[in-house]
């Protein structure tokens, strides 16, 4: 099976769909003659000209509405962000009316529209180009939130999203670009709203999504190796819709449960989490629930404060220990 990294599994994927389907086109900034701010759509222009891959004004509010009037009228747009800290400037056209528009026109109008780009910090680009908004985004009725943390589950998570007849709003993570994973070259598809067990264990469920999964990954090792403890890593993979039952199924197992984040805590994903999994699967639990975030402070610029700001696997070493004790 080919290996390929993060990126180029996104892309596969649009240009698979824009084979596909004519009705798919790709906008942003920058996205056609200088390939991407991350070189996402590296090629896409030459292969499938202006018209079908076009570069907008520097305008989120401007271009987001435009792609979100183009998919009432049938157009699949797959729009990129630079940072989805921009969602902002737009947030009327994205949660205002991409959101309501198939429920207040009695589902006369779907509203197929991809929106995607980097959601995360590490990077060291300030607190204004490194937010989280899944939660922003999951709280309105109406969309779909798509966080993967591998160039598998990108590809397939990507090509659902463009083919699904309602919003979905996908978060990547700039770090994750360069990460290689095996990528079939058949076509595959990941349908959304079923999350994945990425490791089994069975002495604490980690319940988490985005590049936390990576970062879990690597303190189930550490604590494996150091400390003889088996720890299930279950894979959100989506936001909205939400895998509770795939979640229920390890915390039974295990019986403690860790939700690891790159959210700020308070009001974050892993709060409904928390109270979803008490709700179903109380007597089920050994111990209370621990979640896991990004320290409560906007980003952090010095590279060596923001790494630990955010979840890394000694933080999450030191939490499920606690969980355990």
């Amino acid at each position: 099976m080919p290996v390929i990294n993060y990126r180029e599994a996104l892309r596969h994927a649009m240009a698979e769909e824009l084979d596909r389907d004519p009705n798919v086109l790709i906008m942003g900034e920058e996205v056609g003659q200088f390939n991407g701010a991350y070189k996402v759509t590296k090629g896409l222009l030459e292969k499938f000209g202006p018209a079908r891959v076009a570069d907008t004004p520097i305008s989120e509010a401007g271009f987001i509405g435009m792609g979100i009037g183009a998919s009432m009228l049938g157009v699949r747009p797959v729009m990129e962000l630079m940072f989805w800290s921009f969602y902002s400037v737009a947030f009327d056209q994205i949660l205002n009316n991409a959101a309501n528009v198939r429920y207040m026109s009695g589902g006369q109008i779907n509203c197929p529209i991809v929106i995607r780009g980097p959601a995360n910090g590490g990077t060291n680009v300030g607190a204004t180009h490194s937010h989280t908004p899944e939660n922003v985004l999951a709280n309105h009725p109406g969309v779909k939130v798509v966080v993967p943390s591998t160039a598998y589950d990108a590809k397939g998570l990507l090509k659902s999203s463009i083919r699904d007849n309602d919003p979905v709003f996908f978060l990547e993570n700039t770090i994750l670009y360069g990460d290689k994973g095996e990528v079939p070259d058949e076509e595959y598809l990941i349908p959304l709203g079923k999350a994945d067990v990425k490791r089994e264990g069975k002495d604490l469920t980690i319940v988490t999504y985005g590049r936390p999964v990576i970062q879990s990954l690597a303190a189930a090792e550490l604590l494996a190796k150091e400390h003889d403890i088996s720890v299930e890593v279950v894979d959100l993979r989506t936001i909205r819709p939400l895998d509770i039952d795939t979640v229920l199924a390890s915390v039974r197992k295990t019986h403690r449960v860790l939700v690891v984040e790159e959210q700020k805590p308070f009001c974050g994903v892993g709060a409904q989490l928390t109270y979803m999994i008490q709700a179903e699967a109380f007597d089920d639990l050994d111990a209370p629930i621990a979640r896991l975030c990004t320290i409560d402070a906007p980003a952090i610029y010095s590279p060596p404060v923001e790494a630990e700001q955010l979840p890394n696997p000694q933080r999450i070493l030191k939490a499920a220990l606690a969980v355990l004790d």
